[in-house]
């Protein structure tokens, strides 16, 4: 009897900078995929001819596409299925969820770009095999997905891990939110851009550091909360900044964390807490989108579910 085909996923990642899609496939393989810049407006028609683009191109001889998976930046909502990003004025308020689902037919899954990013991970990058787990995405966006006991966190609405707006700082920065001393006035590539007038390679070694540290300050707090074995970093801050940036974040958690089973240091070697870089790069956004949608979907076919649509298959990941 031939082996059967690998089930595949439509995978779509919304961005501030640009839309892709794509196919992935049961192995995190990405099949097929394509990007354009986003516009200033009109997102929605330009993310429609994209995603029947690349629906087009998917190969004859692979599965059939079982769900879909989208990622947005936050915040949403995911009861009604609406997206609010911060970045993306066009589309605050957007029914998300519902508008691809139409579109493409399938049980689909919305979620934030970094909690697509943990899963991502876990399934074909660093994280394999690692039960509590947080990815912290550093670009102009600044948001976590975390994985705790094995489970991704969804949080009451789905906005679990906007980490960008912990306090780091009192009465410190003006962030995007409207609050002072948020992580993201500190660390958001655009706002380093904005502070220094200058590009992030051009960062000088203070900025790094200070950048870094203020990363550590935020992850101490995340571990002790959520009493994480790893923390890996991604995003154009910690790929533009390297070991520097890196090496600073480590010595702030490790001042930070007192707690024995917290500590990160003094035997860097062998860290109760580790942290590090993620593996995948800007496909890690696409994979984790199919992930997203076939971790619904295994889970609205367990016992307990023998059917779901595509509202019971995001309430099914989304809230965990």
């Amino acid at each position: 009897m031939p082996a059967a085909t690998p089930s595949t996923y439509l995978a779509i990642d919304v961005g501030h900078d640009r839309l892709a899609a794509g196919v992935v496939n049961d192995y995190g393989e990405v099949l097929v995929r394509d990007r354009v810049a986003t516009p200033q407006r009109d997102v929605w028609p330009a993310l429609q001819r994209l995603v029947r683009r690349v629906v087009a191109a998917r190969p004859e001889d692979v599965g059939p596409l079982r769900a879909c998976g989208v990622t947005c930046e936050g915040p949403l909502d995911r009861d009604t299925g609406t997206v609010d990003p911060l970045h993306m004025p066009s589309l605050r308020g957007f029914e998300m969820r519902h508008r691809v689902h139409e579109l493409t037919r399938l049980p689909t899954v919305l979620a934030s770009s970094s909690q697509a990013r943990v899963l991502a991970e876990r399934w074909i990058g660093a994280a394999r095999g690692v039960r509590d787990v947080m990815v912290l995405l550093l670009t102009d966006t600044v948001e976590a997905g975390i994985v705790s006991n094995g489970r991704l966190l969804g949080g009451r609405r789905g906005n679990a891990g906007q980490i960008g707006h912990m306090i780091v700082e009192p009465d410190g920065h003006e962030c995007v939110c409207g609050a002072h001393g948020c992580l993201w006035a500190y660390v958001s590539g655009a706002a380093l851009a904005a502070e220094m007038n200058r590009p992030l390679r051009r960062a000088p070694d203070a900025v790094v550091e200070r950048t870094g540290r203020m990363v550590g300050r935020a992850i101490a707090g995340a571990a002790a909360v959520f009493d994480l074995r790893l923390v890996l970093l991604a995003g154009t801050v910690p790929a533009t900044f390297g070991p520097p940036f890196l090496e600073a974040a480590a010595q702030e958690l490790d001042q930070r964390s007192r707690i024995p089973h917290l500590r990160s240091m003094p035997d860097r070697a062998r860290p109760l807490v580790q942290l590090g870089v993620a593996a995948l790069g800007r496909e890690a956004a696409l994979v984790g989108a199919a992930g997203l949608g076939r971790l619904a979907l295994h889970q609205a076919r367990g016992p307990s579910r023998p059917s779901a649509g595509a509202d019971a298959a995001a309430s099914t990941v989304a809230s965990r």
